[in-house]
């Protein structure tokens, strides 16, 4: 089992069972929601995930067509990216307490990453994501 909150702690969550991928994504909605070259996330599914508390405190923000944001509205701590209709999400890495056991084995849209910031080498790489045309860089 894993556990995770944002800064402020008025969100938590728990994650039953293994977590099994996690990648950087380097698209421009990452860089600016996290403020910084890329963010982290690990493919949860929603089976896996119970959310503790904090649901008044969560807000959402459709930053593209059927994708989601969410966050805490008091610290501001990114916490998912949510696809309508899929049944996984990414959970932002830096908001679990537990240890994941696993590191990253991919990163997306290097097309945009930003120049005062290497790649990560040795993980799988795609200049934007892989089976999507176009995209949310």
């Amino acid at each position: 089992m894993h556990r995770g909150k944002c800064l402020c702690g008025a969100v938590s969550y728990e994650i039953v069972g293994e977590l099994t991928r996690m990648g950087h994504c380097h698209c421009t909605m990452c860089q600016k929601a996290h403020g910084t070259a890329f963010s982290t996330y690990i493919n949860v599914s929603w089976e896996q995930f119970t959310l503790l508390s904090g649901d008044s405190t969560m807000s959402r923000y459709e930053s593209s067509p059927g994708t989601t944001r969410t966050f805490c509205r008091d610290c501001g701590s990114v916490l998912q990216f949510i696809r309508d209709g899929k049944p996984r999400f990414g959970l932002a890495a830096g908001t679990l307490d537990t240890d994941p056991s696993i590191k990253p084995t991919y990163q997306i849209w290097t097309s945009s990453k930003v120049s005062w910031q290497d790649l990560q080498l040795g993980i799988e790489s795609h200049e934007t994501q892989p089976g999507q045309r176009g995209g949310h860089a």
